[in-house]
């Protein structure tokens, strides 16, 4: 009888000491798995975003990520070292939000660069691709791998922009006028870019000049932002 007590008792106290440890942090199992890149730890929008608790899945930091804002710490050049610095604090961070559960995952001696690596993951686990580094959005969507981009999150819910502001836009068709284009934002707004009729299905960057209200909604205009020549 008292083995069977002393049995009960210790399995209650293991029990709660899971639970203990498990306090704080959301159990989702099956959760999808995003692996965050280097730009997004860098940016740090992520911080507050995963405190809001909308992210739908568990955040996954490679070593190799790690790695790699090391290295920027312990650059010579002032900037690239602030910039790895606080890649490594936003870490710190991100893994005190109790939102969201984040891992550090081990993903062997970095033979790959980094971004192989966050793609190679994603790919094998079904997961997505978290970074707002275009060229890495570029290859994921040809690897059919899911990308979320801050910068379009960010695009995506505010209401309003300024002329002057500019943004990387998709040309989707010609405008009414022969010289113009016309891409949408994410939220589904026309802009009207002059001189853009010949960059259908290209992204070019463009520069907000005014907006016009319609009876349909409302219309943008703009223009392509000229390269400066070195």
């Amino acid at each position: 009888m008292d083995l069977f007590v002393l049995i009960i008792t210790l399995a209650i106290l293991a029990e709660t000491t899971v639970l203990v440890a498990r306090k704080g942090k959301p159990m989702r199992t099956g959760a999808r798995k995003i692996y965050v890149d280097t730009s997004v730890l860098i940016d740090g929008r992520i911080i507050n975003i995963a405190r809001t608790g909308f992210i739908d899945g568990d955040l996954i930091i490679l070593r190799s990520v790690l790695r790699e804002l090391q290295l920027l710490a312990d650059n010579r050049d002032n900037e690239r070292r602030n910039l790895g610095r606080l890649g490594l604090d936003n870490v710190a961070e991100l893994e005190r939000v109790v939102e969201v559960n984040t891992e550090i995952y081990d993903d062997g001696e970095g033979k790959k660069k980094v971004d192989e690596e966050l793609l190679k993951f994603a790919k094998e686990n079904k997961g997505a691709v978290m970074t707002i580094d275009f060229n890495l959005i570029k290859v994921a969507e040809a690897e059919k791998i899911p990308t979320l981009n801050l910068n379009d999150l960010a695009l995506a819910v505010r209401t309003e922009f300024m002329p002057g502001e500019k943004m990387k836009l998709k040309i989707a068709e010609k405008g009414a006028n022969r010289e113009q284009g016309v891409g949408h934002l994410p939220n589904g707004t026309m802009v009207v870019v002059e001189g853009a009729a010949n960059k259908i299905g290209k992204e070019v960057e463009v520069e907000f000049v005014r907006f016009h209200e319609t009876s349909a909604g409302k219309m943008i205009f703009a223009r392509i932002v000229k390269k400066r020549k070195k």
